[in-house]
Protein backbone atom coordinates (compact mmCIF):
# COMPACT_ATOMS: atom_id res chain seq x y z
CA UNK A 1 0.00 0.00 0.00
CA UNK A 2 1.56 3.65 -1.29
CA UNK A 3 1.78 6.89 1.05
CA UNK A 4 -0.42 9.07 -0.26
CA UNK A 5 -0.51 13.38 0.03
CA UNK A 6 -2.83 13.88 2.81
CA UNK A 7 -4.13 17.91 1.69
CA UNK A 8 -6.92 19.01 5.11
CA UNK A 9 -8.81 21.83 3.73
CA UNK A 10 -7.27 24.66 4.68
CA UNK A 11 -8.41 28.11 5.39
CA UNK A 12 -7.09 31.66 3.91
CA UNK A 13 -4.72 32.41 7.00
CA UNK A 14 -2.69 29.42 5.71
CA UNK A 15 -2.24 30.00 2.16
CA UNK A 16 0.78 31.58 2.62
CA UNK A 17 2.74 29.80 5.57
CA UNK A 18 2.55 26.39 4.68
CA UNK A 19 4.76 24.58 2.18
CA UNK A 20 4.58 20.75 0.59
CA UNK A 21 2.98 18.37 2.84
CA UNK A 22 4.58 15.48 4.12
CA UNK A 23 2.92 12.36 2.83
CA UNK A 24 0.91 10.28 5.27
CA UNK A 25 2.09 7.40 6.93
CA UNK A 26 0.49 4.30 6.04
CA UNK A 27 1.27 1.47 8.20
CA UNK A 28 2.24 -1.50 5.52
CA UNK A 29 1.42 -4.52 7.80
CA UNK A 30 -2.12 -3.46 8.64
CA UNK A 31 -4.23 -6.52 6.73
CA UNK A 32 -5.85 -5.70 3.68
CA UNK A 33 -9.46 -6.31 2.90
CA UNK A 34 -9.53 -6.71 -0.52
CA UNK A 35 -7.14 -9.49 0.00
CA UNK A 36 -9.02 -10.87 2.71
CA UNK A 37 -13.30 -12.35 1.96
CA UNK A 38 -13.89 -10.94 4.97
CA UNK A 39 -17.88 -11.97 4.39
CA UNK A 40 -16.72 -15.28 4.29
CA UNK A 41 -15.35 -15.73 7.20
CA UNK A 42 -18.05 -13.93 8.65
CA UNK A 43 -20.60 -17.03 7.23
CA UNK A 44 -18.58 -19.47 8.75
CA UNK A 45 -17.86 -18.02 12.47
CA UNK A 46 -21.75 -17.76 12.44
CA UNK A 47 -21.74 -21.68 11.11
CA UNK A 48 -19.68 -22.16 14.38
CA UNK A 49 -21.91 -20.15 16.92
CA UNK A 50 -25.02 -22.47 15.50
CA UNK A 51 -22.80 -25.62 15.47
CA UNK A 52 -21.70 -25.20 19.17
CA UNK A 53 -25.55 -24.32 20.33
CA UNK A 54 -25.25 -21.00 20.65
CA UNK A 55 -27.90 -18.29 18.92
CA UNK A 56 -25.63 -16.16 16.55
CA UNK A 57 -29.33 -13.05 16.53
CA UNK A 58 -28.44 -12.96 20.35
CA UNK A 59 -27.33 -9.50 21.13
CA UNK A 60 -24.08 -10.45 22.70
CA UNK A 61 -23.48 -12.06 19.48
CA UNK A 62 -24.64 -10.18 16.36
CA UNK A 63 -21.41 -8.80 15.99
CA UNK A 64 -18.97 -11.25 16.41
CA UNK A 65 -18.46 -12.45 13.30
CA UNK A 66 -17.62 -9.20 11.44
CA UNK A 67 -15.09 -8.97 14.72
CA UNK A 68 -13.45 -12.33 14.27
CA UNK A 69 -13.39 -11.92 10.53
CA UNK A 70 -11.35 -8.75 10.73
CA UNK A 71 -9.42 -10.22 13.32
CA UNK A 72 -8.02 -12.98 11.15
CA UNK A 73 -7.10 -10.35 8.82
CA UNK A 74 -5.05 -9.09 11.29
CA UNK A 75 -3.44 -11.79 12.50
CA UNK A 76 -2.69 -13.61 8.89
CA UNK A 77 -1.74 -10.31 7.39
CA UNK A 78 1.65 -11.68 7.07
CA UNK A 79 0.08 -14.08 4.29
CA UNK A 80 -0.21 -11.34 2.25
CA UNK A 81 3.63 -9.48 2.05
CA UNK A 82 6.97 -10.85 1.78
CA UNK A 83 8.50 -10.27 5.24
CA UNK A 84 11.79 -9.77 3.87
CA UNK A 85 11.37 -6.56 2.64
CA UNK A 86 12.11 -5.54 5.79
CA UNK A 87 15.98 -6.38 5.29
CA UNK A 88 15.90 -4.54 1.97
CA UNK A 89 17.69 -1.75 3.46
CA UNK A 90 21.19 -1.78 4.56
CA UNK A 91 24.21 0.16 6.26
CA UNK A 92 27.43 -0.84 4.94
CA UNK A 93 29.74 -1.42 7.91
CA UNK A 94 32.89 -2.50 8.33
CA UNK A 95 31.36 -4.71 11.07
CA UNK A 96 31.86 -8.35 11.34
CA UNK A 97 30.99 -9.19 15.09
CA UNK A 98 27.82 -10.20 16.84
CA UNK A 99 24.61 -8.14 16.61
CA UNK A 100 21.87 -9.26 19.14
CA UNK A 101 18.68 -8.41 19.61
CA UNK A 102 17.07 -10.33 22.69
CA UNK A 103 13.51 -10.16 24.05
CA UNK A 104 11.37 -9.11 20.64
CA UNK A 105 7.45 -9.71 22.36
CA UNK A 106 5.18 -11.99 19.04
CA UNK A 107 2.25 -13.59 19.20
CA UNK A 108 1.77 -16.30 16.10
CA UNK A 109 -1.62 -18.79 15.61
CA UNK A 110 -0.72 -22.10 15.75
CA UNK A 111 -1.68 -23.88 12.70
CA UNK A 112 -3.49 -27.03 14.25
CA UNK A 113 -6.09 -25.47 16.33
CA UNK A 114 -6.04 -22.30 15.53
CA UNK A 115 -4.92 -20.72 19.45
CA UNK A 116 -2.15 -18.38 19.89
CA UNK A 117 1.15 -18.58 20.96
CA UNK A 118 3.26 -15.80 22.32
CA UNK A 119 6.67 -15.52 23.44
CA UNK A 120 9.90 -13.78 22.63
CA UNK A 121 12.24 -13.87 19.97
CA UNK A 122 16.17 -13.52 20.12
CA UNK A 123 17.94 -12.95 16.92
CA UNK A 124 21.94 -12.40 16.77
CA UNK A 125 23.88 -12.28 12.93
CA UNK A 126 27.50 -11.45 12.20
CA UNK A 127 27.31 -8.95 9.71
CA UNK A 128 29.14 -9.74 5.95
CA UNK A 129 29.95 -5.61 5.18
CA UNK A 130 26.56 -4.72 5.82
CA UNK A 131 24.24 -4.51 8.35
CA UNK A 132 20.54 -3.17 8.91
CA UNK A 133 18.35 -1.01 11.52
CA UNK A 134 17.43 -2.48 14.76
CA UNK A 135 13.77 -2.35 14.68
CA UNK A 136 14.05 -3.75 11.57
CA UNK A 137 14.55 -7.37 12.84
CA UNK A 138 11.45 -6.60 15.26
CA UNK A 139 9.23 -6.00 11.92
CA UNK A 140 10.93 -9.00 10.48
CA UNK A 141 9.89 -11.36 13.61
CA UNK A 142 5.77 -9.56 13.67
CA UNK A 143 4.79 -10.42 9.72
CA UNK A 144 6.80 -13.49 10.07
CA UNK A 145 4.60 -14.05 13.20
CA UNK A 146 1.46 -13.00 11.11
CA UNK A 147 0.27 -16.43 10.02
CA UNK A 148 -1.07 -19.66 11.07
CA UNK A 149 2.17 -21.96 11.48
CA UNK A 150 4.42 -23.90 13.81
CA UNK A 151 6.83 -22.58 16.45
CA UNK A 152 9.49 -24.65 14.16
CA UNK A 153 8.83 -23.30 10.85
CA UNK A 154 8.54 -19.60 12.49
CA UNK A 155 12.18 -20.19 13.62
CA UNK A 156 13.23 -21.58 10.32
CA UNK A 157 11.97 -19.24 8.02
CA UNK A 158 13.29 -16.00 10.63
CA UNK A 159 17.10 -17.64 10.12
CA UNK A 160 16.59 -18.11 6.47
CA UNK A 161 15.53 -14.66 5.76
CA UNK A 162 18.61 -12.92 7.72
CA UNK A 163 21.03 -15.18 6.42
CA UNK A 164 19.41 -15.04 2.31
CA UNK A 165 18.74 -10.84 2.73
CA UNK A 166 21.30 -9.99 4.42
CA UNK A 167 24.04 -12.43 3.33
CA UNK A 168 24.76 -12.68 6.99
CA UNK A 169 28.00 -14.74 7.93
CA UNK A 170 26.23 -16.27 10.47
CA UNK A 171 23.01 -16.27 12.35
CA UNK A 172 20.81 -17.71 15.40
CA UNK A 173 17.64 -17.09 16.12
CA UNK A 174 15.86 -18.68 19.61
CA UNK A 175 12.07 -18.67 19.96
CA UNK A 176 10.11 -18.88 23.27
CA UNK A 177 6.60 -19.29 23.26
CA UNK A 178 3.88 -20.48 25.17
CA UNK A 179 1.19 -22.17 23.53
CA UNK A 180 -2.48 -21.83 24.39
CA UNK A 181 -3.18 -25.21 23.01
CA UNK A 182 -1.14 -26.69 25.54
CA UNK A 183 -2.10 -24.30 28.24
CA UNK A 184 -5.82 -24.26 28.03
CA UNK A 185 -7.47 -26.93 26.51
CA UNK A 186 -5.77 -30.47 26.31
CA UNK A 187 -3.01 -31.23 28.81
CA UNK A 188 -3.33 -27.79 30.05
CA UNK A 189 -0.35 -27.00 31.78
CA UNK A 190 0.17 -23.32 31.85
CA UNK A 191 3.78 -21.96 32.41
CA UNK A 192 5.41 -24.70 29.91
CA UNK A 193 7.19 -22.88 26.89
CA UNK A 194 8.86 -24.55 24.19
CA UNK A 195 12.08 -23.23 22.82
CA UNK A 196 13.11 -23.75 19.66
CA UNK A 197 16.76 -22.84 17.76
CA UNK A 198 17.97 -22.33 13.98
CA UNK A 199 21.71 -21.72 13.77
CA UNK A 200 23.08 -20.71 9.92
CA UNK A 201 27.08 -20.25 8.71
CA UNK A 202 30.18 -19.58 10.85
CA UNK A 203 27.67 -19.72 14.10
CA UNK A 204 26.65 -23.66 13.33
CA UNK A 205 30.28 -24.44 12.11
CA UNK A 206 32.01 -22.77 14.51
CA UNK A 207 31.29 -24.46 18.55
CA UNK A 208 32.92 -21.10 20.30
CA UNK A 209 30.91 -18.60 18.39
CA UNK A 210 27.87 -20.33 18.75
CA UNK A 211 28.46 -20.85 22.52
CA UNK A 212 28.95 -17.19 22.70
CA UNK A 213 26.04 -16.60 20.66
CA UNK A 214 23.83 -17.93 23.58
CA UNK A 215 25.53 -17.25 26.41
CA UNK A 216 24.12 -13.47 25.47
CA UNK A 217 20.42 -15.22 24.66
CA UNK A 218 20.77 -16.23 27.58
CA UNK A 219 22.21 -13.32 29.93
CA UNK A 220 19.87 -11.91 32.07
CA UNK A 221 20.63 -8.61 33.96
Amino acid sequence: MEATASIPHRDSTHEKSTGPLPPTFVDKNQPRGDRVDLKRIEKAVREILVAVGEDPDRDGLLETPERVARMYAEMFAGLQHDAGRHLAKVFQEDYDEIVLVRDITFCSMCEHHLLPFTGTAHIAYMPNGQVVGLSKLARLVDEVARRPQVQERMTQMIADLMEERLNARGVAVVLEASHSCMTIRGIRKPGSLCTTSAVRGVLRQDSKSRAEVMNLINRRN
